[in-house]
């Protein structure tokens, strides 16, 4: 069998043929990867808009958070949306805070007591902040403990 050589009939189908077998994969793996980098950033940038939707949520807790309000339905339990005027797709909830079931309901307060030997807590709270973003399927939750205090310490359950 003679060697093939550039003059002879069919080297140019030969040579289209190696190099489409050699370039359709590095293509296909060249769209597949950038495919991916492509989901990843999507998928970081929705993470981060949860994120700064959970932030949100948080300054919100701390700013509006009243022991005596625990069960406020314009606070808790509901969707709102971060700013509705540049992105409405981010958005929070933030649930209704409770005591903790477990670890210590208060904390002491160093310094307040009074003559009669009676110490000041701080109660504690818990809730989680969901902070969402609808456009990326992201979420990103965050228990938060919050408190409230001096109170007496032997007021606690009355």
């Amino acid at each position: 069998m003679d060697k093939v050589r550039r003059g002879d009939p069919g080297f140019a189908l030969i040579a289209a043929l190696l190099a489409v077998w050699i370039l359709t994969p590095m293509g296909i793996l060249v769209f597949t990867v950038t495919n991916q980098d492509v989901r990843i950033s999507s998928r970081l940038v929705g993470e981060r808009k949860a994120f700064y939707g959970s932030e949100a949520g948080i300054h919100r807790l701390t700013e509006k958070f009243d022991p005596a309000k625990l069960n406020d339905n314009t606070l808790y339990n509901i969707k709102v949306v971060v700013d509705p005027a540049t992105d409405p797709n981010t958005a929070y909830e933030i649930s209704n805070p409770t005591i903790p079931t477990s670890g210590p309901p208060s904390l002491p307060e160093p310094g307040f007591s009074f003559d009669s030997g009676k110490k000041f807590v701080r109660i504690i709270h818990v809730a989680n902040v969901a902070g969402t973003n609808s456009r990326y399927g992201s979420s990103v939750p965050i228990g938060v403990g919050t408190g409230h205090g001096p109170v007496k310490d032997d007021t606690i359950y009355e």
